[in-house]
């Protein structure tokens, strides 16, 4: 009887690890797909920028000083904008500027540094206070007193009543629409994160420096009454309003950074919705108006959108 034996494949030998060739590696990572995350930055970019437009040129600039004259869907567009600041109600906000004005770093202004005196105890406690501590304090502004032009403005008023409706929007929309958007948790909880937070904690802060910052340090180019000083490092931040100096001088001006390499991004904006026929009366700085009031203690001019006025022929020949 023939046994018949299998033979059994020898199993192929071990490559040597340090013989394997392996693909080089390319010197930058493939991207991902990054929808969710270029969609989150756009909203981070995009709510802030329409929020920090409603306060300086809506709130402040167009509400508060009438700097210049809006169509009704601007006028009201502007003040839903501001309201998603989170910065309070229209009437309560314009309220308490126009006291500041009045009262700017005297007794009755509702948020100045030097309330506690002139020493640097006082004023640390002062610009706390500037900064964040008026905000507790329980008086509150008359709006009869101090706004009854938007009182009196039903769409305004209306605007300024729904405010929490559009702290919830603020803070809630992000969120909602990051979620919908990935279909996740994840992305509904970084939205909001980022662009409700975050976004909210950075413009207040911003904000916040005006009244702490811009009344205590920086430039006195032009002849005030209080403590307003002009702070170029606030001024990208806060779209032009640390050229605070300017605006306690002529406080009516639609452009603070009125002297040369001044970077005012509410003045330009206000200047595009000109342009569009949307504004109309704006109050640009006047040559004459703001010449006298510089202090000359540094060398700077007039920059763009003053308006000049053409010496008379008298003048021409007395000179």
């Amino acid at each position: 009887m023939t046994t018949t034996t299998a033979t059994v494949p020898a199993a192929p030998p071990t490559p040597n690890p340090a013989e394997v060739t392996r693909a080089p590696r390319p010197d930058i990572e493939p991207e991902p797909d990054g929808r969710l995350d270029r969609f989150l930055v756009g909203v981070f970019v995009a709510v802030p920028l329409l929020a920090v437009l409603g306060i300086t040129m809506g709130f402040h600039r167009h509400f508060t000083h009438s700097s210049f004259k809006a169509a009704r869907p601007l006028r009201v567009s502007l003040a839903i904008a501001g309201s998603l600041a989170i910065e309070g109600p229209v009437l309560v906000w314009v309220a308490d500027h126009r006291r500041h004005h009045k009262y700017s770093d005297r007794e009755g202004d509702p948020h100045s540094p030097w309330r506690f005196g002139n020493d640097w105890k006082a004023l640390t406690k002062g610009f706390l206070y500037a900064h964040m501590g008026w905000m507790f304090n329980p008086n509150r502004t008359s709006q009869e007193k101090f706004c009854p032009d938007l009182l009196a403005d039903a769409p305004i008023r209306r605007v300024s009543n729904t405010f929490p409706l559009w702290v919830a929007v603020s803070l809630l929309a992000p969120a909602l629409i990051g979620g919908l958007w990935s279909m996740s948790l994840a992305g509904a909880l970084t939205a909001f994160f980022w662009a409700s937070l975050v976004r909210v904690c950075l413009l207040h802060h911003v904000t916040w420096s005006i009244n702490s910052v811009c009344h205590t340090f920086g430039h006195e180019d032009f002849d005030v009454r209080d403590k307003s000083r002009n702070v170029a490092w606030l001024a990208i931040p806060s779209f032009g309003e640390s050229w605070h100096n300017l605006h306690h001088s002529d406080p009516t001006c639609a452009r603070h950074g009125a002297l040369e390499g001044q970077i005012d991004i509410s003045a330009r904006t206000i200047w595009i919705a000109e342009k569009l026929g949307w504004a109309w009366d704006v109050r640009w700085p006047d040559e004459d108006r703001l010449s006298g009031k510089l202090t000359g203690k540094r060398s700077k001019r007039l920059g763009s959108m003053t308006k000049r006025h053409p010496a008379e022929p008298d003048d021409l020949m007395a000179a």
